[in-house]
């Protein structure tokens, strides 16, 4: 998710593109690093034990 989220943070960035791309990009960033802290902590996230 965070390398997605990056991806298209770029593509947005670069090539000019609406601004939904852009809004997406931020929100899967932000999640993806949300769930790796979490399991990193050791939370269950869901009914796995980690996040990968």
């Amino acid at each position: 998710m965070i390398t997605l989220g990056v991806i298209l943070l770029l593509v947005a960035i670069f090539l000019d593109v609406p601004a939904i791309i852009w809004t997406i990009g931020v929100i899967l960033l932000i999640a993806g690093v949300v769930l790796w802290i979490l399991g990193a902590l050791g939370r269950a996230i869901g009914p796995r034990p980690h996040y990968w």
